[in-house]
């Protein structure tokens, strides 16, 4: 299977103020297409050729390592995208609410620990909300790793890597996570991967 580059699922001028226009160009167009195309030419003749995303992710990490990177990075932003919506934030679904009231005690917390995540990852990576073991995680992670090949299944994710903030935010990461967590989330979304994993 090769990997192609989806449009994204609104007009790119559509998650301001949150996130501009020029950095969605760039980290959908420029960032995700290289992931793309640099993934596809390296799977060209391996026993990766012809497996499923998933499959690429979880069988090359600790492997290979332009394989994983590259793969990795297109299951997470595959997501990403989905993740965010005009309008986003707001009310959480009944199922998806009361887990994750279940495993952080309340929902502020479930935010403030997924904000936290991200805030204090060194480096290029993300922030999760996972399902593992029955419940719901905060995971971060480094570089294209995602809870995938930790055992969990990842239901939310932000991308902390410089290029998904910088242009609008400068330096200020946790300002961006806040306003990703407040007003760019896709609830629904989230709700609909949480019922997949706990079925």
């Amino acid at each position: 299977m090769s990997f192609t580059l989806d449009d994204l699922p609104y007009a790119y001028d559509a998650l301001q103020p949150y996130m501009s226009k020029e950095t969605l160009e760039y980290h959908h167009d420029k960032h995700h297409q290289a992931y793309v195309t640099n993934g596809n030419n390296l799977i060209k003749g391996t026993e990766f050729e012809g497996k499923s995303l998933e499959e690429i992710v979880k069988g090359s990490f600790g492997k290979h390592a332009g394989i994983f990177n590259n793969a990795g990075q297109h299951y997470n932003h595959i997501h990403f995208w989905k993740w965010m919506k005009p309008n986003g934030g707001g009310k959480i679904p009944g199922g998806l609410e009361k887990a994750l009231i279940d495993s952080f005690g309340s929902i502020e917390k479930a935010k403030e620990d997924f904000i936290q995540g991200g805030v204090t990852q060194f480096g290029s990576g993300w922030s999760w909300l996972a399902v593992q073991g029955g419940k719901i995680v905060v995971t971060k992670t480094p570089n294209g790793e995602s809870p995938l090949v930790h055992g969990g299944v990842p239901i939310l994710g932000v991308d902390v890597w410089e290029h998904s903030y910088y242009i609008d935010y400068r330096n200020r990461r946790p300002d961006y996570l806040k306003a990703f967590v407040e007003h760019l989330v896709n609830w629904e979304y989230v709700d609909e991967l949480f019922q997949k994993a706990t079925a």
